[in-house]
């Protein structure tokens, strides 16, 4: 096992089961809209409401009530205009290409060719559709995950984000192995992590079970005890 393994064996057990990002290729395109500016209440919320409502296919968003459809969507918080507009752009290139979760699931260089007209996806949330929907074995490297990764020894730091990214990813794939199912368990727990304890202005490093083999928490928790 792994480092990296080892430490993600020690989130699983610490945070208990946690739930995965749908695996319908629209659902989760839904998924990230509402995820954007919102919290997991909120997006959960929305993304419930739009299921009372059955709006969770194309075809079925295309034809659900506007004012149903925006009163569902606006339960994850503001930017509700936004929302909906992607959400149309969406429904208008899933509707005309049924083909598209086919497309997914093919050839990679085919499947990142496909997603970039979805809006709102950036190149984080075109790897969550690839690995949770399509199971290819490729690490989302969100800013949660960044710094995690970062903060654990991962990668190279720089200012600029795509480069820390890539660099984090690039560090911690030759460390998760080749199927698809530790791809989603080391994206879950690690920006899971990211969310819960290892947070961006003040990490809780007492608290966290990575503390004994993580560089940053070592040294933020030796100069407290100065």
């Amino acid at each position: 096992m792994s480092r990296l393994e080892t430490l993600i064996a020690r989130l699983q057990k610490f945070y208990g089961a946690l739930p995965s990002p749908p695996g319908d290729p629209f659902t989760l395109f839904v998924w990230e809209v509402l995820s954007a500016h919102s919290t997991p209440r909120r997006r959960d919320a929305a993304l419930a409401a739009l299921k009372r409502i059955r709006a969770l296919t194309p075809d079925a968003t295309w034809r659900a009530p506007q004012k149903k459809l925006a009163e569902a969507v606006a339960l994850a918080g503001p930017y509700l205009e936004q929302r909906l507009r992607a959400l149309r752009m969406g429904v208008d290139l899933f509707r005309r290409s049924p083909t598209l979760p086919a497309i997914i699931k093919g050839p990679l260089p085919a499947a990142r060719r496909a997603l970039k007209p979805l809006p709102q996806l950036g190149e984080t949330g075109a790897h969550r559709m690839l690995l949770f929907t399509a199971d290819h074995a490729i690490l989302p490297v969100d800013a949660r995950i960044n710094r995690v990764g970062g903060r654990l020894g991962y990668g190279e730091p720089s200012d600029d984000f795509r480069k820390s990214a890539r660099s984090v990813q690039s560090a911690m794939t030759k460390e998760i192995g080749s199927s698809a199912a530790a791809f989603k368990r080391a994206f879950l727990y690690l920006s899971h992590h990211g969310a819960a304890t290892c947070t961006d202005a003040d990490p809780h490093c007492t608290v966290c079970p990575l503390l004994d083999d993580c560089p940053e928490g070592q040294k933020r928790t030796l100069h407290r005890d100065l």
